[in-house]
């Protein structure tokens, strides 16, 4: 029998239907319910709010994603969660280093939406969930006003804060995570709830450094905050080609002896040469009678200014979007053998370390105070592998060839917020002695596991 025209386009609409152009009755559900917008995919803004930060996991298409602009929204988001038993993964600023708050077929709780920061006369800061570092900056300069916070500007409060918030001035502060007072957490069962010292102080204890996504979605932050300092003096030596195992040799002991006023960072390229940069709270004089100590030479770089221009030269050059791979270790103690740990990515061809000067404020606060149990250790090394061009497996390889080799180096230790789908003892050497009572505290919070991703607490 000849098919008409017609009944192939009724068959074509039915195919549509029954396939991937079908809405589940669930998005219309969660539609009605909330107050911001609900994004499905072939809608208009769709692609772009799905994009994560490391384009190499632009394949991730969610299901939908909830522009939440309350709590009642991340609610309804998580009761339909628990309902479809769908995936779902609450999204700050989108930087997770494997695109895990954007869940591919998942649902997303997109936070951006809640993003107001207040500096109350006090100088305590509430910050809304979505709110990203720029945007934090700028509030507490306006006020006089800082806190401890990251480098690149487009990063969320939230993640930072969940994994313990390192940064360029956290040897003069402590990390991020030591000026949280309380947060706003809407869990699994759908509960609004405060925790703080005194109210969940479990859940207070699990969100200061246990990871973003673990144990409910934190909707808002207050945090103490410190008068700015009069002056900042920030600073640049470079170092050769070929002199990267002197001046590692020389710097780790000098960062790990410095006062707290003074943070630093290395940044060691494949061909030996590097690019020590960081910031002394003080004049310039405080800085160079420091640097006098570090018995290597080079051409130094540097200005005193206020705090806004030295947020400004500390966080600049950091690209919107970036497709990379990176990892970490954290240093037990001072290394034997700084030319091994400088030839970890010798000759590479994305790879390079990050070196961080760590100690200082980071250790007035003991191991188990908080769920970031890296109290005590000297240095963290940041194995940043861009892309471009390369290979991604290419990359991908010289990354984790380079966090092994530093593991038997240096120390198995590793910042939870530099996640890394290819470390396989991550667990462990993220969360050390803290990994029971995380877990413990993942169980209490989310018997289900409704908050579900391959590096959860589980």
């Amino acid at each position: 029998m000849a098919v008409s025209r017609r009944t192939a386009l009724l068959a074509a609409g039915a195919a549509v239907v029954a396939g991937t152009g079908a809405r589940p009755a669930r998005w219309g559900r969660l539609r009605a319910q909330l107050a911001g917008e609900l994004l499905l995919p072939g809608e208009v803004g769709y692609d772009a709010a799905r994009l994560p930060f490391n384009s190499l996991f632009d394949h991730h298409r969610p299901a939908a994603i909830a522009r939440c602009v309350r709590p009642e929204d991340v609610q309804r988001c998580l009761e339909e969660a628990r309902r479809s038993g769908i995936r779902v993964a609450a999204r700050g600023g989108g930087h997770s280093y494997a695109a895990y708050s954007t869940p591919h077929q998942g649902l997303v709780v997109d936070l951006a939406p809640m993003s107001g920061v207040e500096v109350r006369p006090d100088g305590t800061a509430v910050v809304g969930a979505g709110a990203r570092l720029g945007d934090v900056y700028a509030a507490l300069a306006a006020a006089g006003r800082c806190l401890p916070l990251g480098n690149c500007p487009s990063v969320g409060i939230a993640g930072l804060t969940l994994g313990g918030g390192l940064g360029w001035v956290d040897r003069a502060f402590g990390l991020t995570c030591d000026w949280l007072r309380a947060a706003r957490v809407v869990t699994v069962d759908s509960r609004v709830i405060t925790a703080a010292e005194d109210r969940e102080a479990e859940l207070f204890w699990a969100l200061r450094g246990g990871g973003g996504g673990n144990f409910g979605v934190v909707t808002s932050f207050e945090f103490a905050t410190a008068p700015v300092p009069e002056v900042f003096t920030v600073f640049r030596v470079r170092f050769p080609a070929g002199s990267a195992a002197d001046v590692l040799g020389a710097w780790q002991p000098w960062s790990a002896a410095a006062p707290e006023h003074l943070s630093s960072t290395c940044v060691v390229l494949p061909d030996g040469s590097v690019d020590l940069t960081g910031c002394s709270i003080g004049p310039a004089a405080l800085l160079r009678a420091e640097l006098a100590r570090l018995d290597v030479d080079g051409p130094l770089e540097h200005a005193e200014v206020d705090y806004p221009t030295a947020i400004s030269i500390m966080t600049q050059g950091h690209p919107p979007r970036n497709a990379f791979r990176a990892s970490s270790r954290i240093a037990d103690g001072l290394w034997d053998d700084p030319a091994a740990v400088a030839g970890t990515v010798r000759g590479a061809a994305g790879a390079l370390l990050i070196v961080g000067a760590l100690g200082g404020a980071i250790d007035r606060v003991g191991p188990a105070d908080t769920a970031y149990p890296h109290r005590g250790a000297p240095t963290s090394v940041e194995v940043f592998g861009t892309v471009g061009d390369l290979p991604v497996e290419q990359v991908t390889r010289e990354v984790d060839d380079a966090q092994a080799a530093l593991a038997g180096l240096i120390g198995t230790g590793t910042y939870i917020n530099y996640l890394d789908p290819e470390q396989e003892d991550w667990a462990w050497t993220a969360y050390r002695h803290n990994l029971p009572r995380l877990r413990a505290a993942a169980r209490r919070y989310d018997p289900d596991r409704v908050l579900r991703f391959p590096r959860s607490v589980r």
